[in-house]
């Protein structure tokens, strides 16, 4: 029952069916789809499987595009997605040159493939599926190099000069992904708005050291290059459907010759491009990440799971999060014998128990009067009695044996450590800490005496956190006390 921070937070995925909707209705796929069902025998392709130059005017009418070279572009962006997917199979000519009949210009066939049926005939699972495949293609397109003349990349062999283009592919996915990665977390972050992020700023969060002050010359430099490698970037990934972008605006390019430098002010900042990830995005993001062996929990992911995982799962989750994941798992479960089964989950003197009792009492409240009969059943347990008597007393139930002083002390001092192993909010701390202190006369004479494995850190901690010197004093003594007791005990 232990639990790890998670390095994200947990995010709430819309449901599949949403997202495949979303899916389909992504521009690039959406194109894809209609050129692999007007491909047909008579559609020439080369031997790599791309559209002959003489197919592209047709596939661009096809798809409503401006008959030029942008829209002939984009038709063979389409098509190599449909490709890339297998919405159409490519039988490509026999390029061996020893081969009887061999043509430099030798043409490949086209049928329609098996993933086409299933976009339309398919599950959900299906659709994402697909479009996952479709979301790596794109990704690759947005990392491939840009060159201005291809023919000076090839030697006198007809080799391609890879170092000339001074590319290194690991290195330009790396950073692609770690900026994704950014925003991601900018998005579905505990406060996080739905807001899109200047480019700027998610440029200078791959490039700016935490610990800089003002950025020097040569780094806002960096930041500019960023900038414009993330704009082209982000043209090539807004048509697969995972953000909505508004570039950089082409008057605020610098002139040749002239430097280009992230936006002082404020106002112009939307200017210099905004991205904002989509729910599709969200879930692609996520999707990779996973592949890569990220934990990106998402709300949900526990409801099949036993009230063990569930409540170690959420242990930092944030508290709407929590919640959300703990209504996930009782619809799951169902309130018949749910209530036991959390309380069980909740024992335990590791150092993530006192959170998991926090969170079972938050999911016996959403149980409701159906967990009564589990709860009254532990009034009696040391771990459990106090949690049990809240309960019960914040939904006016009658004959609730009061709490022994101990159960009050020990109870006190498990909340408190369930605050600080979440990394509560110290002003709220400090608040429950002064509270609890000041609800008992003479609270550091007794407390020491607790017998919980947190008694000594959390005496500390309310010595560090009591604004009256004399009672922050007293902690401090407390604190030494308990852990003398606690190893003359062992």
């Amino acid at each position: 029952m232990s639990a790890e921070r998670p390095i994200l937070p947990p995010v709430r995925l819309h449901t599949e069916a949403e997202l495949a909707r979303d899916a389909l209705a992504a521009p690039l796929l959406a194109r894809a789809v209609r050129l692999a069902r007007w491909a047909g025998p008579d559609t020439r392709v080369g031997a790599g499987g791309e559209l002959v130059d003489a197919q592209l005017p047709a596939a661009a009418e096809h798809l409503g595009l401006a008959a030029d070279e942008d829209g002939a572009a984009e038709a063979s962006e389409a098509w190599r997605l449909a490709v890339d997917t297998g919405l159409v199979e490519v039988e490509e000519p026999d390029t061996d040159p020893g081969a009887e009949g061999f043509a430099d210009d030798a043409e490949g066939s086209v049928t329609a493939g098996e993933n086409l049926a299933l976009l339309t005939g398919g599950s959900p699972q299906d659709v994402l599926s697909i479009w996952l495949d479709g979301l790596e293609a794109a990704h690759a397109d947005a990392t491939a190099p840009v060159f201005d003349d291809f023919a000076d990349l090839v030697g006198d062999d007809g080799s391609i000069d890879f170092d000339a283009l001074d590319w290194d592919p690991e290195t330009e996915a790396e950073f692609l992904d770690g900026v994704l990665g950014n925003l991601y977390l900018l998005t579905v972050g505990e406060g996080a708005g739905d807001e899109a992020v200047p480019l700027p700023a998610l440029a200078a969060s791959m490039i700016v050291p935490d610990d800089m002050g003002e950025p020097t010359d040569d780094v806002l430099e960096q930041v500019s290059d960023a900038m414009m490698r993330l704009d082209d970037q982000f043209r090539v990934l807004e048509p697969i459907g995972i953000v909505e972008y508004r570039p950089v605006d082409e008057a605020l390019l610098a002139e040749e010759g002239e430097e280009s430098v992230p936006p002082a002010d404020d106002d112009d900042v939307t200017r210099y491009g905004m991205v904002k990830l989509t729910p599709l995005g969200i879930y692609g993001i996520r999707a990779r990440m996973l592949d890569a062996g990220v934990d990106a929990p998402a709300i949900g992911d526990l409801a099949d799971k036993g009230a063990d995982v569930l409540l170690g799962g959420i242990a930092y989750y944030p508290e709407a999060a929590a919640r959300g994941e703990i209504e996930l798992w009782l619809a799951r479960h169902g309130a018949d014998g749910a209530a036991g089964e959390l309380l069980d989950a909740a024992r335990g003197e590791d150092p993530q128990a006192p959170l998991r009792r926090l969170h079972c009492q938050q999911a016996l409240a959403l149980v409701g009067a159906d967990a009564e009969p589990a709860v009254r059943a532990v009034l009696g347990d040391p771990e459990l009695g106090g949690l049990a008597r809240v309960w019960l007393a914040e939904r006016g139930a009658a004959d609730v044996p009061p709490p022994s002083e101990a159960m009050i002390f020990w109870l006190a001092i498990d909340t408190i450590a369930a605050q600080l192993e979440a990394d509560g909010d110290l002003d709220e701390l400090q608040g429950l800490v002064e509270g609890l202190s000041g609800q008992h006369s003479g609270f550091f004479d007794e407390a020491w005496r607790v017998d919980h494995p947190a008694t000594g850190d959390v005496l500390e901690a309310m010595g560090r956190l009591h604004s009256d010197k004399k009672q922050a004093k007293d902690a401090r003594k407390a604190a030494f006390k308990a852990r003398s007791r606690s190893g003359s005990d062992s």
